[in-house]
């Protein structure tokens, strides 16, 4: 059997000024990651796999498209990817809007090696966490997808607790007919028991509502 191995984690970094390319590259030289440098957020958006696990470092202020317009670009393109802003201008208003957008982290420049390193970490922590709900929010979607009409109508009133001569009443139909259903939704949804389906749509919408990005 051949056995998957996780690609390694990929931290992005991203600024105009090549000598603060290399300096951030010699600080996470230590660490298992694969670093790729990048000199704008447009060569960053044409070259690099979006869906790649791993982290961004980002530089906030660059000519063309800044980082906060990145930060806005992923967010629409469902990145999962957390972002670390960088700044030599501590601009306030900025690093509170990046926050408010799901930043990991903001860092001013000149970056301590220590806090780079936390931070980098505590942010592939995260991508992880991220790309695990959103692996386990398209299971559940899939099965979701392989019910009929009518057997998500009979999901969603057992799951509400209605027993299964109170759902034939409000759908109009034979108690049997429910119970064939039934079988079917369990079946599909993979759950041994009512309360294994019931366990499983809590984390769906659980899932749903929560940010991924």
């Amino acid at each position: 059997m051949v056995k998957f191995i996780a690609p390694s984690p990929v931290v992005f970094l991203i600024d105009d000024d090549v000598h603060i390319l290399k300096a951030l590259e010699r600080i996470l030289s230590c660490t298992d990651y694969l670093v790729q440098c990048y000199t704008s957020a447009e060569q960053f958006i044409t070259v690099a796999n979006l869906r790649q696990p791993g982290c961004i470092v980002l530089d906030m202020s660059m000519p063309g498209m800044p980082g906060s317009a990145l930060q806005e670009y992923l967010l629409r393109s469902d990145c999962l990817l957390p972002v670390i802003f960088l700044t030599g201008t501590g601009d306030v208003i900025s690093s509170v809007k990046a926050m408010k957008l799901g930043a990991a982290d903001f860092l001013t420049k000149p970056v301590d090696a220590a806090q780079l390193l936390a931070a980098v970490e505590l942010a592939i922590a995260r991508n992880q966490q991220r790309l695990a709900d959103r692996a386990l929010l398209d299971s559940i979607q899939s099965r979701l997808d392989s019910l009929t009409n009518r057997e998500r109508q009979v999901m969603d009133l057992v799951v509400s607790g209605r027993l299964n001569k109170q759902t034939a009443y409000e759908l109009g139909t034979v108690e049997h007919t429910v119970k064939l259903h039934r079988a079917s939704v369990m079946k599909k949804m993979q759950a041994d028991s009512l309360s294994d389906l019931v366990t499983t749509v809590n984390i769906y919408e659980m899932l749903q509502s929560r940010s991924l990005t």
